[in-house]
């Protein structure tokens, strides 16, 4: 079984080979290769959690032949590949959810492009999961950066060009930072692999020497990775790449690429600089503050916003800001709660992404609110979808969310007053946010129809969600016959079954997931 240890290195390079293989095939190929590769990493990042978790502690793997300092390496445990494993279903069920949309929203001839930019971004999630290298985990930020601004602006129109050049602009400034940080890293420690920093980070700490220039080296790490995850106040980019882009593509972006950058910053509270100088560093309180801000303005935002898919994004605002206030709490019971609220948004947010879609496409395509009235009886395996995600989100019992919120408020009752009272009150103000703006969506897509309703929603049911003989694609050619439409249709249905499942298997399984986090954290140390 030691040859399980190859596995995260081989997740990461199949990805990238895959990604080149894909630029010489054509859309359908591309899409059976892209489909294929994701199942394997999922099961190879399934053999490598259960290895991790029978083995106990955390494996190191040498790439090549060069020890430390010199060498690369990647190092995994039980959060590793439990996040890695994460990511490859969240990666799978997203893109299963979009393909009926697939055809509508790129190009017959970008459609192998799409592929490579989605190969190239899960390879580089994969590698920023399992890298111990700090200048490896920069280069694959800059792949994923890259690939997620492919994959906005795949669509080509004004609004995700647009959108593309914003997150650009917003990436690279976080990128620049976050490059800057490293490289003062590297003249204040000599080293670039995690854990060697990390040792000669405890050596200045306790000499008392080049205190200020690692105070700032971690202020820049920080700042470069909160811009790159849209932390407030720089998320300005963020509704409209979520909001215009396609729908398999605000899927991963909402619950995977901002995720990636997060799981990198914990790595490097832990394992580059250690969390007990990250606390006294009071930089913690500072992510605090923003992420309660965050918590509070992204809800307000998605009250004001009357497109689903925008109200959509400008809550995964907020849901970051959460993340960030159980950071700045500097407590591993924040930390857990944190981690265990990427797993539960990732589930949620890219299901209600899915199943909004279905819930304008039976609604002559429109995305305000005055036109959803009633989709859910028109489309019922999306409203399903997206009440469960509404649900999760305002905190309801049985779902993730819940769960999340549960463990924000146990973690916040062991802070000290000047943190416990603020961070009470917001979530508890934030859960009211949450409920008005999820559930008047709710109740707008599941609001009665009357006889005039009805006949339109058996006329949408008919242009919409029944497949017809023949489907105009954008280049104005027949791209799908019914065969091929009703399998789409079965396979949205099965992939919001599914993340349903996922959603209320996180929130009754919760301490087993959030058992398998505390031992997580406990390898990282």
């Amino acid at each position: 079984m030691d040859f399980v240890r190859n596995f995260p290195a081989i997740s990461i390079l199949i990805c990238m080979f895959a990604a080149i293989v894909s630029s010489g095939l054509k859309g359908r190929s591309a899409r059976l290769l892209n489909t294929v590769l994701v199942l394997v990493v999922f099961a190879l990042s399934l053999i490598t959690f259960a290895w991790c978790i029978a083995n106990g502690n955390y494996t190191v793997y040498v790439m090549g032949v060069f020890p430390a300092p010199f060498g690369n390496e990647i190092r995994f445990g039980v959060l590793e590949s439990g996040m890695a494993l994460f990511f490859s279903i969240i990666m799978m069920l997203s893109i299963w959810g979009g393909r009926q949309k697939m055809k509508d929203e790129v190009a017959t001839d970008k459609e192998f492009l799409y592929y490579v930019f989605l190969n190239l971004l899960f390879s580089s999630l994969l590698a920023l999961v399992y890298t111990n290298d700090l200048f490896t985990a920069y280069v694959f930020v800059e792949i994923n950066t890259i690939s997620a601004c492919g994959i906005i602006v795949i669509r080509e129109n004004g609004r995700t060009i647009e959108a593309g050049v914003r997150y650009m602009i917003m990436s690279l400034l976080g990128s620049g930072l976050l490059l800057l940080g490293i490289m003062m890293t590297y003249d204040i420690t000599g080293h670039l692999l995690m854990s060697n920093i990390k040792e000669s980070v405890e050596q200045i700490y306790t000499s008392g020497e080049n205190l200020i220039p690692l105070v700032v080296t971690i202020a820049l790490l920080t700042t470069g990775l909160a811009i790159k995850s849209a932390l407030f106040p720089f998320h300005s980019w963020l509704p409209d790449a979520y909001g215009y882009s396609t729908v398999s593509s605000a899927a991963i972006l909402s619950s995977l690429v901002s995720k990636g950058y997060i799981f990198l910053l914990i790595k490097i509270f832990y394992r580059v600089i250690g969390f007990d100088i990250i606390k006294a560093s009071k930089l913690l309180n500072v992510l605090f503050v923003f992420g309660l801000i965050a918590m509070i303005s992204g809800s307000m935002s998605a009250i004001r916003e009357n497109d689903i898919r925008r109200m959509i994004a400008f809550s995964s605002i907020a849901q970051i800001g959460y993340i960030y206030m159980g950071f700045g709490m500097g407590t591993t019971a924040g930390m857990v709660a944190s981690i265990f609220h990427i797993l539960s948004h990732a589930a949620t947010k890219s299901m209600l992404f899915i199943s909004a879609i279905g819930l304008t496409d039976v609604s002559h395509g429109s995305r305000h609110f005055v036109d959803l009235t009633g989709s859910a009886h028109r489309n019922r395996i999306a409203g399903i979808g997206f009440l469960t995600g509404s649900l999760s989100m305002v905190g309801i019992p049985l779902f993730s969310g819940f769960i999340s919120k549960l463990q924000f408020m146990d973690a916040a009752v062991s802070l000290s007053y000047r943190k416990m009272l603020p961070a009470l009150i917001v979530l508890g103000v934030s859960t009211i946010l949450n409920a008005i703006y999820f559930m008047k969506t709710v109740i707008r897509i599941y609001m009665p129809l009357d006889k005039l309703g009805a006949n339109r929603a058996q006329a949408d049911v008919a242009t919409n969600t029944v497949p017809s003989t023949k489907r105009m694609g954008i280049n104005g050619v027949v791209e799908e016959n019914d065969v091929i439409l009703f399998r789409q249709e079965k396979l949205y249905g099965f992939t919001i079954i599914l993340f349903v499942t996922l959603n209320i298997a996180l929130g009754v399984c919760s301490n087993t997931v959030l058992e398998w986090i505390r031992t997580g954290i406990r390898m990282f140390s």
